[in-house]
């Protein structure tokens, strides 16, 4: 039996010919990834085990963006740790603030991921680097620690399912709508543990933000990672931001996949989770009046450079409604400054929203955005778990980010098309 991408970049990694589904492997790792939350307990476990060298100060990232700019004296120790840590080890790729941004959006901008790695990280939104055709995938910090001291880590190969992804997109539909509608399909354990793989033509109507808005969401799928093929527009990303080699892995024809599924692209609608689960979802033509109190555009789902520019093509020229708090928060420095350079900002601040320097923030309730009891937020994020975002009787809606801005126009639940 042929193997599935990931099956290959596993088996390549753990310098065997072939691997199945279950089996246990020690595979070698090119980069392990931690954060501001995460790093410290990594950094504490490997004292324990009285480790004093990490196996590669290329190929561990810390990035300090889930409470920086510190929010507290707690938030400042933590970056203290992860900050003498990284000048200890002479680590290549720490991020301070000022050069930091969201870590999933980061570091395919710094070249650090590319096609064909293997690649762990101490945050579970760690698949989003599946986009370009890497196994990603999310783990716990003592995994991170063993991670960071040997280079390598156990798996279990995982099986996976298939999306075969055909048609062309209607106009306002984007990676946002296609991830909600299959999460909304198989429910948040649909693909636990399993390989989630994107292939069908298509893909080759979706932009590379897309393909990392749908990878970073497997994981509310429960899936061990998401992975698309490597096309002509994955290769002229890496290329413009890496310098890196890259490997392409191809499934095999006879690769075995639990299930298949096939999406028509041309028939999705936008599509929101209601609370408290991304698996909750609605199409926009059977949300109803729903009226909110905030929006949140940005995170490591939905802050990048395609997703301002949808949304401020909406906010120009018009106003947030009355009473409606709208937050948004570009990835990353360079997609920050780039959104200046484009007028995105000014289209924001002209339309009544603030704009943040790239932070996690509102997105775990960390702060920049907690919401009150009874309050409602319209959010680009990827979680609407009870309490996320703060209070337990808060209520949070995920959506695209053309759904959040014209939502912030109207101050309910919200179509492009009502507004356009």
């Amino acid at each position: 039996m042929g193997m599935t991408m990931t099956q290959k970049i596993l088996a390549a990694h753990a310098g065997l010919s072939e691997v199945k589904a279950g089996q246990l492997i020690e595979a070698d790792l090119d980069l392990v990834l931690g954060n501001d939350i995460t790093s410290p307990v990594a950094i504490h476990e490997m004292e324990k085990m009285k480790i004093t060298t990490v196996f590669d100060k290329d190929k561990i990232a810390l990035v300090p963006d889930h409470f920086v700019p510190n929010k507290d004296i707690k938030s400042a120790e933590h970056c203290k740790c992860v900050r003498q840590f990284a000048a200890k080890h002479d680590i290549t790729n720490y991020f301070e603030v000022g050069q930091m941004g969201i870590e999933h959006a980061l570091l395919p901008e710094k070249g650090l991921t590319v096609a064909g790695d293997v690649i762990i990280g101490a945050d579970s939104h760690t698949c989003t680097y599946g986009a370009l055709g890497a196994f990603s995938t999310g783990v716990g910090s003592t995994d991170m620690a063993a991670g960071m001291a040997t280079g390598k880590a156990w798996f279990k190969v995982p099986s996976a399912i298939k999306f075969v992804l055909t048609g062309k997109p209607a106009k306002w539909i984007s990676g946002k709508d296609i991830i909600l509608h299959i999460i909304g399909m198989i429910g948040v354990d649909g693909a636990l543990y399993k390989s989630m793989e994107f292939v069908g033509d298509g893909i080759s109507h979706l932009t590379m933000d897309d393909r990392f808005t749908i990878a970073n969401m497997a994981i509310e799928a429960g899936g061990k990672n998401g992975i698309f093929p490597v096309d002509d527009l994955a290769r002229e990303y890496m290329k413009e931001h890496s310098k890196r080699e890259f490997v392409v892995y191809e499934a095999d024809e006879d690769a075995e996949y639990d299930e298949t599924y096939t999406i028509d692209l041309s028939t999705l609608k936008p599509t929101v989770a209601f609370p408290h689960l991304p698996e909750n979802t609605k199409t926009i033509d059977e949300v109803g009046d729903i009226k909110i109190d905030q929006v949140v555009i940005g995170s490591c789902t939905n802050g990048r450079l395609d997703d301002l520019r949808i949304a401020a093509k909406i906010l120009s020229g018009k106003k947030v409604a009355d009473g409606i708090r709208v937050i948004i928060i570009p990835a990353t420095q360079k997609i920050y400054l780039q959104a200046i350079e484009e007028g995105l900002v000014q289209a924001f601040v002209n339309a009544g929203a603030v704009v943040s320097t790239p932070t996690c923030g509102p997105c775990l309730g960390g702060y920049m955005g907690i919401l009150a009891e009874g309050e409602r937020c319209v959010s680009t994020t990827n979680r609407n778990f009870v309490g996320r975002m703060g209070h337990v009787n808060s209520e949070i809606y995920l959506a695209s980010p053309a759904v959040a801005a014209a939502s912030a126009i109207t101050g309910k639940i919200s179509s492009p098309e009502e507004v356009m």
